[in-house]
């Protein structure tokens, strides 16, 4: 007689990832009420406590089916009550892996009704089927179906029927891990294909200026961080760009930086600037955030048509680093700047002009480009010192546009020994000569910007040239 057991309690723990050695549950499925197995001797075959619980039927398997079974014995030849919803009450408390097993061949739907009623409502549990000795075909289609195997009613004994319970339950968390395993990729690819939708795809056409960026996300296998940036022309003629931070670096602040991104994009080409947008931006960013701790950091630039001047704000963000021709490059002025978004409800945010040239480029960037170490080990940050003189050096050699940027994020990364925790966002604008574009130069699309001096270019040329920064 099978040896009675009392239901024990559940447990998180699904059947397949039960510790190999550890206390075995088997719930058998058959309608002979005398039994054919019995508990200690599976015990004394598998070398470890083997519990046995009986079911006669899919109503009452359906009872006794809880987290702690390991495998379940089901005999193929048991009869399919004409109504087996209530069977689907089962108390598995592991949530229900995706259906993806093939369908009965046909002609075996009816013999094999009862496996696919099992595996629908124990989708986490090893299944081993029992058939006739003369139902080899049976057997497979039954494996095939989603059985892990099979035995023939005329060997059930003890060794054969523990190292049986054995391998099914070992395949069974071997389909689940890769089950797993195919899952988290596919999850993965659709991750990023989803940040990549959402990184920004600049608005330039019909603008004379070049446009470069980089961005490494500090998250490891992200795609997106809390930095953003974004750039713009609106109807008139005028190039607006953005670059911004959201304090932290996980999935939440990325989704806060995307919303802001788009909310900047929006105000923007609806016609709005300066104070009246950051104030319009601080709003949306004290409803989006999770806490009233979280804080933005923001620089914006509005370029007027002909590229000479433009206008800048900034919300707690460093500033922009601007080269002309023919000088070295130099921070803008920080001095007006306003707070970081989200620090004061009623902040301002006063706008100056400053006066760019005939030919320039404007280098935007988060502060990751600038809190990264001088030395693996060291205490001692780039700072924005380290990193204007970074530039120029960059700058001398002859680089420019997304060579540029490309050598500076490089040049960070090694000073700092290693992969930044931080993000990282560098936006850089820039606008030739006449003769330039002509060479193909056009800034219509993204593109290298001339920075250097020509070759030919009077000394006393670049002596001439107006202050940086306009008067």
């Amino acid at each position: 007689m099978p040896v009675p057991v009392p239901v024990p309690q559940q447990r998180g723990v699904p059947a397949a990832e039960t510790p190999h050695g550890a206390d075995l549950t088997v719930l058998v499925i058959e309608d002979d009420p005398a039994g054919s197995i019995t508990g200690p001797e599976l015990s004394a075959a598998a070398g470890t406590r083997v519990r046995i619980r009986t079911a006669r039927n899919l109503t009452e398997a359906g009872r006794l089916l809880t987290d702690d079974v390991d495998c379940i014995l089901l005999d193929l030849a048991l009869p399919v009550p004409t109504t087996t919803a209530t069977a689907t009450t089962a108390t598995t408390t592991a949530p229900a892996a995706p259906d993806h097993r093939p369908e009965p061949a046909p002609g075996r739907a009816d013999e094999l009704a009862v496996l696919t009623h099992v595996l629908r409502i124990a989708p986490l549990h090893a299944v081993l089927v029992l058939t006739a000795q003369d139902d080899t075909e049976l057997a497979a289609e039954a494996v095939r179906v989603g059985a892990q195997d099979y035995l023939f009613r005329g060997e059930l004994d003890a060794r054969v029927l523990s190292r049986a319970i054995r391998y099914a339950v070992e395949r069974k968390r071997a389909d689940l891990a890769q089950h797993q395993l195919t899952e988290s990729g596919l999850r993965a690819q659709e991750n990023a294909r989803l940040e990549r939708g959402l990184l920004p795809t600049p608005l330039l056409e019909g603008s004379d200026l070049s446009f470069a960026a980089r961005y490494r996300p500090g998250r490891s296998r992200a795609l997106l961080g809390g930095d953003f940036y974004d750039t713009v022309r609106t109807p008139d003629g005028t190039v607006h760009a953005m670059i911004g931070d959201v304090c932290g670096h996980g999935p939440d602040e990325a989704a806060l930086g995307v919303e802001l991104r788009i909310a900047w994009r929006a105000l923007t080409l609806a016609g709005l600037c300066g104070d009246q947008l950051l104030s319009t931006l601080q709003q949306v960013l004290e409803h989006e955030r999770q806490s009233e701790e979280i804080f933005a950091t923001l620089c914006t630039v509005d370029i007027a048509p002909d590229g000479r001047r433009a206008g800048l704000c900034l919300a707690g963000h460093p500033a922009p680093l601007l080269a002309r021709h023919g000088r070295p490059a130099r921070l803008l002025p920080y001095e007006d700047g306003g707070p970081a978004l989200g620090l004061l409800p009623r902040a301002r945010w006063p706008r100056r002009q400053v006066e760019l040239g005939a030919e320039w480029s404007l280098m935007m960037y988060t502060d990751g480009l600038i809190e990264g170490r001088v030395g693996a080990g060291s205490s001692q940050r780039l700072g924005q010192d380290g990193m204007v003189a970074m530039v120029n050096s960059r700058l001398e050699q002859g680089l420019a546009g997304e060579e540029l940027l490309e050598a500076a994020v490089a040049e960070v990364r090694e000073l700092n020994g290693g992969e930044l925790t931080d993000d990282v966002a560098v936006l850089l604008l820039g606008r030739a000569p006449e003769r330039v574009r002509r060479r193909g130069r056009s800034a219509s699309r993204p593109g290298p910007v001339s920075t250097a001096p020509p070759a030919t270019a009077p000394a006393a040329a670049s002596a001439q040239r107006p202050p940086l920064y306009g008067p």
